[in-house]
């Protein structure tokens, strides 16, 4: 799905350039997620991960046509991708053959490894956008501010390694502490799902020769994707919706026709 969006933006280019007044943009982004639901809470909170590992550089390109002398409206896509291993701060682990599973336990004891797993997730907007230039296109410096509404294509998995259940407690009676089952065979998913979502931005372009700027744009993007209730065994079930958002600041190419 992620190719079908991107191929769809590329024939809008080709299609419409020649036809119509305006600009394409190639740009390239440094993409920080806002992480404010409960599943990135969660990995934050038991695992090595920091927010910033979720940083990540980005690309994307789109097409301007220009309504009036200062409106226009903009069709673009963007992507951010971004997996990270991580180990489980406050628990070790302990094999035991008697199950089809291993045992968390305490940071505190010994343990025979470390549990831990890779957290990946993937966002591609396409977005639509009306932008204001409110002092024309003609000068040395063209501020901008915009905004609009989105399609985004999402994923989220927990892959590559071990995963603590938390949701299930058992006691040692033995070493009198509650432990829980470490499952290294699942993996959790929700993959090439879509979510609606809204964005603002602003910014500046600065004429470099006679068709060609280069722009500095803040975007701030805000989208939320469900979970469904019914996809139970391979799905993030009992979370609340994902939180898609994030800032982006980048630098971007136009080529005025």
């Amino acid at each position: 799905m992620k190719k079908t969006l991107i191929l769809f933006v590329l024939s809008v280019l080709v299609i419409t350039g020649p036809a119509f007044s305006g600009l394409v943009t190639f740009k390239m982004g440094y993409f920080i997620p806002s992480a404010g639901s409960d599943l990135w809470d969660e990995e934050f909170f038991n695992m090595s991960f920091i927010k910033s590992d979720f940083h990540s550089t980005n690309f994307g390109f789109g097409y301007e046509y220009f309504i009036s002398k200062e409106l226009s409206f903009i069709l673009s896509i963007e992507g951010y991708s971004k997996q990270k291993y991580g180990f489980y701060d406050a628990w070790v682990g302990y094999i035991d053959p008697e199950f089809s599973w291993d045992w968390a336990y305490p940071a505190e004891y010994e343990g025979d490894f470390k549990p831990g797993h890779t957290f990946s997730v993937s966002i591609t907007p396409l977005q639509f956008s009306l932008k204001l230039t409110p002092l024309g296109r003609k000068g040395g410096f063209i501020p901008y501010v915009g905004g609009g509404v989105g399609v985004y294509l999402w994923s989220v998995r927990i892959r590559n390694g071990d995963f603590i259940d938390f949701s299930e407690e058992w006691y040692d009676e033995v070493n009198e502490v509650t432990i829980y089952p470490i499952y290294s065979w699942v993996e959790t998913r929700e993959e090439n799902r879509l979510a609606v979502g809204y964005h603002a931005l602003g910014g500046v372009m600065i004429p470099l020769a006679n068709r060609i700027t280069v722009e500095v744009e803040f975007k701030y993007n805000f989208s939320k994707g469900n979970f469904p209730e019914d996809n139970i065994l391979y799905g993030f079930w009992g979370f609340e919706p994902l939180d898609l958002g994030g800032y982006q600041i980048s630098l971007g190419l136009n080529y005025w026709f």
